[in-house]
């Protein structure tokens, strides 16, 4: 697929997919980060390195690519620094809201996230309070975050949702009670990595997913609904499946050619190499940088008893003639497959 084609695919879904931009307001540790990963399902490594500075006050992520932002999230920075020019903030985020996109005006929503433990609000109402009051239409939901700060014991496991505990709801009243003004709804999640050990990882993230669906126009609802099942997720991969198909068929004869010498054994680890870096290569395709060593962990979770067909490839080459051909065959059958399985789990 050449790049006028992709450009041209690309344009199309953009024309039909209407933009959601999500400001992203709360202090540094608020679980703002957090709420990208759950909504996008994109690794903190990919969301941390994704922000990228828009304005002195601003950083911004498009979900999944600058190119195709079906979801924009704009990220204030600095919140709760000493020195920190809070009507500065407050006149940049009114531009933003201001200025619609050229082609397809962007659904706005406010996400208002505040640690459960935190009651020092009075900078977030000032913000909320003067957005609100300038853009009463634009939606702002206050997302209570860190549940599981106030539990009685820190080892406990998340209750059924929503939590019943009585600290957790004395403390989300008061919060609520604080923003009540200028809030159009609330939403208490829990959002933590996996080495937290807390299940599941992602704890109130269909209730946020309603909430947002809720305040959200029909159509941008719509998309973020289409994001969330894949539907467009499939369309978009297609076309980095075609991309990286060029690359699968490459090493797939490279690995048929290598496989054909009539050396029992002697091709393995260079074979194996090969079938590494392609998972590497195609790492980058996903927007992925992989290391050796997670590129041959990818390959060794896809190629379940890899060592044991891989052995059986090499002995076959003690049949003179016959025995390079059939491993020939096989290592290529095995490298493609190998890279559509790659593409599918970078692809999630």
């Amino acid at each position: 697929m050449d790049e006028a084609e992709i450009t041209d695919i690309l344009t199309q879904l953009r024309r039909e997919l209407p933009t959601t931009e999500a400001l992203l307001i709360g202090k540094p540790q608020s679980g703002k980060s957090s709420l990208v990963r759950g909504l996008t399902g994109a690794s903190a490594a990919i969301v941390g390195q994704g922000f990228q500075p828009h304005t002195q006050n601003t950083a911004r992520y498009a979900y999944p690519s600058p190119e195709l932002p079906l979801l924009i999230f704009t990220d204030t920075v600095g919140l709760g620094d000493l020195g920190h020019d809070t009507q500065s903030l407050i006149e940049e985020l009114k531009a933003e809201l201001a200025n619609p996109e050229e082609v397809n005006p962007a659904a706005k929503i406010l996400l208002l996230t505040v640690k459960i433990t935190d009651f020092a609000t009075d900078t977030l109402r000032q913000i909320i309070e003067d957005l609100k009051t300038a853009y009463p239409q634009i939606p702002c939901l206050l997302v209570v975050t860190c549940l599981h700060e106030v539990y009685p014991h820190p080892s406990d496991d998340h209750p059924p949702y929503p939590p019943e505990q009585p600290e957790i709801e004395r403390a989300f009243a008061a919060i609520t009670s604080n923003f009540a003004p200028w809030i159009d709804g609330a939403v208490m999640v829990d959002f933590t990595r996996e080495e937290d050990g807390y299940n599941p990882e992602f704890y109130g993230l269909t209730a946020l997913r309603d909430r947002l669906a809720e305040r959200l126009p029909k159509a941008e609802a719509q998309t973020l609904h289409q994001l969330l099942n894949g539907e467009t997720g499939k369309r978009l991969g297609n076309i980095y499946r075609d991309v990286a198909r060029r690359y699968i068929l490459a090493f797939s004869v490279m690995a048929a050619t290598l496989a054909a010498v009539p050396l029992p054994f002697a091709t393995m680890p260079v074979l194996t190499a090969l079938q590494v870096s392609l998972v590497g290569l195609l790492g980058k395709l996903y927007g992925q940088v992989l290391t050796p060593s997670q590129a041959g962990g990818v390959v060794s979770a896809i190629a379940g008893g890899f060592l044991a067909q891989a052995v059986g490839r090499e002995l076959i080459k003690f049949v003179p003639g016959f025995g390079s051909v059939v491993a020939a065959s096989w290592a290529a059958a095995y490298t493609w497959s190998l890279g559509e399985g790659a593409c599918v789990y970078l692809g999630i």
